[in-house]
């Protein structure tokens, strides 16, 4: 495995506050329907103490015009090619709901080859042993955006425009699919230490849901419930921050 300080950050990666000197990194992925710059705030928050990269799924944003891919599986396929290089010092991953699943299919895949994580963070996902039979990425367009403006993951000025609408559902919808397809397979337990975050009133999360992510790791694991839905994150960022930088230190 390379391991370089100057990587090109490439169609995937996105590194909005540069910080070369920074003892650790962070990873990050956003959720179904999401973009790098969901995490434009941390890197900000974060940096120059922790250098953070967003991860930028193709079919959205300035990668609108690349097919979109429909599989957590495939996609962290490439990220754990497109993420080589980026370990040359600890790295902790973050991802909420989807890119939860995503991350932790990366962290396996780079445990495969040796590489540990210096932790995982998994927000607003049950844990990948736990499974509900979801067709959302089945409905017409009207039931995805009201599926959607249920669980408020984007912004309802962009619901309410045709136009941008057009953009963003065939991203919107193979990432549901890619999250509702998902399926664990069985294999060797991650060893990095793990934390599960959810909202107590999150409709896609029960609490044993988010508990049975301790099944994933040998390594040390808590559990963290955040007032909230789904998006808790966004209401209570500042906290979430604290737990971050708590675990960088």
């Amino acid at each position: 495995m390379t391991t370089q300080t100057n990587v090109e950050t490439g169609a995937w990666i996105r590194r909005f506050n540069p910080a070369p000197d920074a003892a650790h990194r962070l990873v990050c992925f956003p959720h179904a329907g999401g973009s790098a710059s969901f995490y434009f705030p941390v890197s900000r928050a974060l940096s120059p103490a922790v250098d953070v990269l967003a991860i930028q799924y193709p079919g959205r944003q300035d990668r609108r015009h690349e097919p979109c891919v429909d599989s957590i599986h495939g996609l962290a396929d490439a990220l754990a090619e497109e993420l080589d290089g980026w370990f040359d010092r600890p790295v902790t991953f973050f991802g909420h709901s989807m890119g939860a699943s995503l991350a932790y299919e990366v962290a396996r895949r780079f445990e495969e080859r040796g590489t540990v994580l210096h932790g995982l963070f998994a927000s607003g996902r049950r844990a990948p042993s736990t499974v509900r039979e979801e067709r959302v990425h089945l409905l017409d367009d009207d039931g995805l955006i009201e599926d959607i403006s249920r669980l408020s993951g984007t912004d309802t000025q962009v619901l309410g425009d045709p136009e941008i609408l057009r953009m963003i559902l065939p991203s919107i919808r193979a990432d549901y699919r890619a999250a509702e397809t998902y399926r664990y397979t069985p294999g060797p337990l991650l060893t990095c230490p793990l934390t599960a975050l959810t909202g107590d009133d999150d409709p896609q999360v029960t609490l044993d849901e988010a508990g049975a992510w301790a099944e994933h790791t040998s390594g040390p694991f808590d559990l963290k419930v955040y007032p909230g839905g789904h998006f808790y994150l966004n209401s209570q960022a500042p906290a979430v921050l604290s737990a971050l930088k708590s675990h960088l230190r």
